[in-house]
């Protein structure tokens, strides 16, 4: 297993790895055609115990990062196919360009889903080097728990 010594914040974050100690998985399984198991993540880091989903409802957001990744990909894919093909009025390579996107984009998707959970939750746990040492439980307000319903 790799530490988090040698991974950085966007090796972490394609990896799918925890934004905390950047040495667990977020994801019980590796990527597959299921969309059911592509999606189903620990409910908690395995070396470090960080919550995955902090509230109910946390990665409701993650559909403006999806969007913009394939915002990203398709303006990436269009340029590419503009400077090494290019564009013509007289015959439909923009049509044959919008489908093969549309077909990279759909093979992309188990992928892309991942990554938009993963750079979600980057962006609201912090990494903490020392994480062994403060490793004190957190009962935050928001913190995703059994209790929380029992108001």
């Amino acid at each position: 297993m790799s530490t988090k010594k040698n991974r950085g914040y966007l090796g972490t974050a394609l990896g799918c790895y925890c934004p905390r100690c950047r040495e667990g998985k977020l994801f019980k399984n590796p990527i597959a055609v299921s969309p059911k198991r592509n999606l189903e993540m620990n409910k908690n880091c395995p070396v470090c115990g960080q919550a995955t989903e902090i509230e109910v409802g946390f990665y409701y957001g993650t559909g403006y990062v999806s969007y913009a990744l394939t915002v990203a990909i398709s303006i990436t894919t269009l340029v590419a196919w503009w400077i090494l093909i290019g564009f013509s009025t007289e015959d439909s390579r923009f049509f044959i360009w919008m489908g093969t996107n549309a077909v990279l984009l759909i093979f992309l998707q188990p992928w892309i889903m991942r990554l938009s959970r993963s750079l979600w939750i980057s962006w609201f746990v912090k990494f903490d080097p020392h994480w062994k040492e403060n490793n004190a439980s957190d009962v935050s307000e928001r913190l995703n728990t059994e209790q929380a319903g029992n108001w």
